[in-house]
């Protein structure tokens, strides 16, 4: 039997059920566990205290899958976690508000480096951690027979956090089980519709994560001429346009993207003129804007991970001040900013002290009318507060 010893005083997080083991943790490895082996996880003392899967390359050494003085996990024990986080999530198909959600969130539904999102029928994956891919097929099954009316099972685990586990991100994606996706599977939230391209677009897909956010976002945009930073497929403008907003300027630097932003409000008939699609990097178009005067009722600045690490923060800590502040001095008295990060390893109080030295030098004050994160389908274990990664502020200029 493989067995990882942890050495004294650093079994503390793993007892009290955090589901990553640390390389520095590690006192000794007995036998020869390869890439997603099972591994009995033991304290100093020999004690159990639980069981996961190993990864010989990463910094994050071991992902706990069971806890405790139990039996070593199996297929069977996998299916029932994939179950019964299908199963949390059943009130989303009895309420029929949508049918694009999150099925399997991680560390945060028992299996470390799984991600499931379902679209109308299609289930899409992501398997980022060396256990993962080593339970890929018992994964594949389960979803198959736990999910209701199950179409098929899409892999998009063509992500940058497999080569921190030693696995490939190469030939990651395709068809694993049942029906191939169409080309554009069409979701709606309430009654706004959404085309996504599960096999090219980002994450997998589209941003379920912003679910809520979008709806807040809306609730502020009533007669508000819109600046969408970041917008990818048009989400937080389309919500703003449905909810009342005179205009709505789409930016974003990448040209498909906002080609299929375009399809997506003419699916919805919502932007017709009211709508201007702007390719164009961020940072370089507020510039102009600013150079140029111009002015937005409501600024959303919703923009990709800036940082993936502790070691990239200081980096993406610039990138953020620099975007806010920008946005900061584009809005008109009163105007709403709405702004999220979703690196995980900026913190909320970080995040606060980023927004709110930007606004000190952009010479305005702002009040926080709300605080947003990632929808509820996207839990975060109280055991695991690393799973809390996305932050909004809704902010009001009020000077």
């Amino acid at each position: 039997m493989n067995k990882v010893i942890l050495n004294p005083k650093r079994d503390y997080s793993v007892a009290h059920h955090h589901p990553w083991v640390f390389s520095g943790a590690i006192r000794s490895v007995e036998g020869a566990p390869g890439i997603g082996d099972l591994v009995s996880v033991e304290d100093c003392r020999g004690q159990r205290l639980g069981w996961g899967c190993y990864s010989p390359v990463s910094q994050i050494r071991v992902r706990m899958l069971a806890f405790g003085d139990c039996a070593a996990p199996d297929a069977a024990y996998v299916s029932g976690l994939i179950s019964a986080s299908v199963g949390r999530r059943a009130n989303f198909w009895v309420e029929g508000r949508t049918n694009g959600f999150r099925l399997v969130h991680g560390e945060s539904d028992g299996l470390p480096g799984v991600v499931v999102d379902y679209y109308d029928g299609w289930c899409v994956v992501q398997l980022s951690s060396a256990g993962a891919e080593r339970w890929k097929d018992v994964i594949v099954q389960a979803l198959m027979t736990a999910v209701p009316g199950c179409r098929g099972v899409y892999n998009r685990s063509d992500v940058d956090g497999r080569a921190r586990e030693g696995l490939p991100v190469e030939g990651t994606t395709g068809l694993l089980a049942g029906e191939e996706p169409p080309e554009f599977i069409e979701i709606h939230e309430d009654a706004i519709r959404y085309l996504v391209d599960v096999r090219k677009g980002h994450k997998t897909g589209f941003y379920l994560d912003q679910r809520e956010a979008r709806a807040v976002v809306g609730s502020f945009a009533n007669g508000a001429d819109v600046l969408n930073c970041f917008c990818y497929t048009g989400g937080f403008g389309l919500a703003a346009r449905a909810a009342g907003a005179l205009s709505v300027t789409q930016l974003d630097i990448s040209e498909p993207a906002l080609a299929l932003a375009r399809r997506n409000a003419e699916l919805d008939h919502l932007c017709g003129t009211a709508c201007d699609y702007v390719a164009a990097d961020v940072f370089k178009q507020l510039r102009l804007y600013r150079d140029q005067g111009r002015k937005f009722d409501m600024i959303v600045l919703d923009p990709p991970k800036f940082a993936d690490t502790k070691g990239q923060l200081m980096r993406a800590t610039r990138g953020y001040k620099d975007i806010n502040l920008l946005a900061m001095k584009l809005l008109n008295p009163n105007g709403i900013l709405a702004t999220f990060s979703c690196s995980g390893a900026m913190s909320t109080e970080l995040f606060d002290t980023v927004c709110r030295e930007a606004a000190f030098d952009a010479k305005r004050d702002f009040q926080i009318l709300t605080r947003t994160r990632q929808a509820v389908d996207h839990p975060v274990s109280l055991a695991f507060p690393e799973g809390l990664y996305l932050k909004g502020l809704v902010l009001r200029a009020v000077s």
